[in-house]
């Protein structure tokens, strides 16, 4: 496996791959990751209303949702969460702010699409009509939870959550084969979604599916939140943007600034991943 230092020196070169797509093959991929994190939670969704236990519900929804991820690092797709990475060869002097910023924006946009497309086909497919209409209810139950969070506890939600994201990716770098990457993801992930922490990619997903469920009165039917508490409005404004935030702040400065530091600053990393590239 590779060690963090190693890690910190090859982020540097992929890093710099990643603020250099064009803009068209960026939000492709953007739009793939944000379908496969958006499927992931469909699927963590359906797999916690198998079980009457609430807390059991809860584990096994975590234990579904790394798969998101894992789609998203191996079948290659560019994911708005991971790509606060990008900090580290801003740091390194590899790429502009405003590359890591064009890159941010694209991949932001593309990952609320395919959010939003597996949220439309999933919903208006009747995905949610499973035992009894009890997955729509969640679906809905979820968003209203997620849209009546308050600024505050949605910031720091989010901070929390792309620390243990961040991390994943980090661990998933030191692995060198499929079943490394996988293992090395899997608990960092099923740890953010077992606490409950806030992540602007999954919301993406939760809240839109919850919106298009809500209007169908069977499925509305079956949720027992506050449906006034759901709106377009309260998906960005309460959600998305503090959420955003607080993602922004625990991937750039917890996880890479912290291992730029330790690891880069004052080093030779950035001609290390250069000697590689030759």
């Amino acid at each position: 496996m590779n060690s963090p230092k190693e890690v910190a020196q090859n982020y540097i070169a992929v890093g710099e791959a990643k603020a250099k797509l064009p803009a068209g093959k960026m939000t492709v991929l953007a739009i793939l990751a944000g379908m496969f994190i958006a499927l992931a939670g469909a699927g963590s969704t359906i797999a916690s209303v198998t079980v009457a236990s609430p807390s059991l519900a809860k584990l096994m929804g975590a234990l579904v949702f790394p798969v998101g991820l894992a789609m998203t690092l191996i079948a290659g797709s560019e994911l708005f969460t991971g790509n606060c990475l990008l900090i580290i060869p801003v740091l390194e002097r590899r790429i502009k702010v405003s590359d890591m910023l064009r890159n941010w924006f694209f991949v932001y946009v593309g990952n609320l699409i395919g959010g939003f497309l597996v949220a439309a086909l999933a919903v208006y497919g009747g995905t949610f009509s499973l035992f009894d209409n009890a997955a729509a209810g969640a679906v809905i139950n979820t968003a209203v939870a997620k849209a009546s969070l308050s600024f505050g506890d949605a910031l720091l939600r989010g901070i929390l959550c792309n620390f243990l994201v961040c991390i994943a990716v980090w661990i998933s770098f030191a692995a060198k084969d499929v079943v490394g990457k996988v293992a090395g993801l899997f608990l960092p992930i099923m740890l953010f979604v077992l606490s409950g922490y806030e992540h602007s990619v999954a919301n993406m997903y939760y809240i839109s599916a919850g919106l298009f469920a809500a209007k169908n009165p069977a499925y509305a039917a079956a949720a027992t939140a506050n449906l006034t508490k759901l709106s377009w409005g309260s998906m960005f404004g309460k959600n998305l943007l503090p959420v955003t935030l607080g993602n922004i702040i625990g991937g750039v400065l917890l996880v890479g600034v912290a291992y730029w530091f330790t690891y880069l600053r004052g080093g030779d990393g950035a001609k290390k991943a250069e000697a590689k590239k030759k």
